[in-house]
């Protein structure tokens, strides 16, 4: 398994902060998401995750070398919120899924900020009759009975029963094992392309728990097809360029 190490490029003091996982999930939900979030709030880059697991590439932007997983932090919001965002164009091999989690929340609780929010996207069953009705819904989850009760306060549909994979699902498991505040915000999206307006949806849904903002989701929807064909361009060759894990050995019968 794959160390995975969180290097800061600016300390900053981060107590009481609210740190978003902007790995990619159901639709690439959480990459659009967290871009246009820290695009948004002019949030600058203190940091990298970096790991021998990671992929052999570099993202290049405005002329810009960037590194596959970014920290980002911005100034605080309307409600004294301070925001880190950990963003990235890749999706984590199944062997990084837990040590990328596992680090997230050990360095969110070092650093003592908060609380974490993933916003993800949901699959929903099309058979279901009420497709309609939940396609602008946004559900939460908690990986403590106080995210819960913050869930509650903000009059969140509770997601009571499912599935939630990749880094969302692991921060889920690690805050619960560590006492520490984790919430997954969920909306309806398409499994097989980006999908900017669960994305838009998922935005809103943090603006009214913690941002203050009265968030805007229509310049996003306006620029979804340039953001979609963006970052499936850029996890096209991320896949192209990830490194292969090795294989677990097999067991020797004879042995």
């Amino acid at each position: 398994m794959y160390d995975v190490e969180i290097n800061e490029i600016h300390r900053i003091d981060l107590e009481g902060a609210t740190v978003i996982d902007g790995f990619p999930s159901v639709g690439l939900v959480s990459s659009i998401a967290t871009n246009y979030l820290i695009k948004l709030m002019g949030m600058r880059e203190i940091g990298v995750m970096d790991s021998d697991g990671f992929p052999l590439i570099t993202l290049v932007r405005e002329a810009v070398p960037l590194s596959p997983v970014r920290i980002y932090a911005g100034d605080r919001t309307n409600k004294g919120e301070l925001l880190v965002a950990f963003v990235s164009e890749f999706q984590p091999h199944p062997d990084l899924i837990r040590p990328i989690s596992r680090a997230l929340v050990d360095w969110s609780i070092e650093r003592k900020a908060k609380l974490i929010i993933s916003p993800e996207g949901l699959v929903v069953d099309p058979d279901l009759k009420e497709k309609a009705e939940l396609s602008e819904m946004v559900f939460g989850i908690g990986s403590t009975e106080h995210a819960r009760e913050l869930l509650n306060r903000n009059h969140f549909q509770t997601f009571d029963e499912g599935v939630i994979t990749g880094v969302a699902g692991m921060l889920l498991i690690e805050g619960l094992a560590k006492d520490f505040d984790v919430i997954t915000l969920l909306a309806e999206a398409h499994p097989d392309f980006p999908d900017a307006r669960a994305a838009a949806l998922v935005l809103e849904a943090m603006d009214d728990l913690i941002l203050g903002m009265n968030f805007d989701a229509k310049p996003l929807l306006e620029d979804a097809q340039r953001i979609e064909a963006r970052l499936k361009e850029l996890q096209a060759q991320a896949v192209a360029q990830k490194p292969k894990l090795p294989a677990p050995a097999k067991p020797d019968m004879y042995r």
